[in-house]
């Protein structure tokens, strides 16, 4: 759990799985999307793709100068999900 007024926030998958298996405990039928791994494999053409994904040079890291919309997503989701304001270049 995390204590009230913590800058951390609850964990949502922790959040779904724990009520998937009240709703499970309660006899309700439940297909769980949360925490955990698959019942079957994952597809091979989803397999071959992301190997593929790992050799392009373009998913590689990126140096201190990445790609101007690289940086801006990685400064604009939180600003907005935490903080509820939008960046841009000038703030």
């Amino acid at each position: 759990m995390v204590a009230a007024g913590s800058a951390v926030s609850p964990s949502a998958t922790l959040a779904v799985d724990a009520k998937a298996k009240a709703l499970q405990a309660a006899g309700e039928q439940v297909i769980g999307f949360g925490a955990g791994e698959p019942d079957f494999p994952t597809p091979t053409e989803i397999c071959e793709a992301a190997a593929a994904a790992c050799l392009e040079p373009k998913n590689h890291r990126y140096s201190r100068r990445a790609p101007p919309e690289l940086r801006e997503a990685i400064v604009a989701r939180p600003a907005r999900h935490r903080y509820g304001v939008t960046a841009n270049r000038s703030s």
